[in-house]
């Protein structure tokens, strides 16, 4: 927490599957333990493999939605995912907060929270593939599919410090740390890890 900051950060992280979204999130958190790294909710068996996350039923996902449990969810891949509402302790304890989140859900997020910020981790296709080969969990059909949704368009408007994590992994995460300590003005401006 920055001194003088009373309140905590939002920052979603999107990007396209096999960036390497879920380990520079576990590297960044292992940097600084301050941050809060949310721990989604998804209907999806626990033992799948993956990011740590919650699984759950697809029944006990619409109870917790109904119920006002998620401070933002979304439908992906088959899946619904939900980002729990519980984050706002951390936030009103001066912990910066991140969470993986979808880019189908950005403008959703930034409506619920206004200072929101976007670190947006991507790769070129191939690696992409090579990753999401090596990960063993989806057959060529699935990532093919996942492929076609590479290049996409973030909404406008939102401050994107874009992560390309194609070399190093250390340089990624050096950007990737970095982009939780730069100014809003410069966030806007930045197109890639320099």
């Amino acid at each position: 927490m920055t001194a003088g900051r009373m309140t905590g950060r939002v920052f979603a992280v999107v990007g396209p599957s096999g960036a390497g979204k879920d380990t520079l999130i576990a590297e960044a958190a292992a940097a600084r333990p301050d941050l809060h790294v949310v721990r989604r909710v998804i209907t999806r068996p626990s033992e799948a493999g993956g990011e740590p996350f919650e699984g759950v039923t697809e029944a006990e996902f619409a109870a917790r939605r109904a119920r006002g449990e998620f401070a933002l969810f979304w439908q992906a891949h088959g899946l619904h995912y939900g980002i729990p509402a519980s984050m706002a302790a951390a936030l009103a304890a001066g912990r910066d907060v991140v969470f993986n989140a979808s880019r189908a859900a950005l403008e959703t997020a930034s409506a619920r929270f206004p200072e929101m910020r976007v670190i947006h981790v991507t790769a070129p296709v191939a690696e992409l593939a090579r990753r999401l080969a090596a990960r063993g969990r989806e057959t060529e059909a699935d990532i093919a599919e996942r492929l076609t949704r590479s290049g996409y368009a973030l909404p406008p408007g939102l401050p994107v410090q874009t992560v390309v994590n194609d070399g190093p992994l250390e340089a990624a995460i050096k950007t990737f740390i970095a982009a939780f300590e730069t100014a809003p003005n410069d966030l806007a401006r930045k197109t890639d890890h320099d």
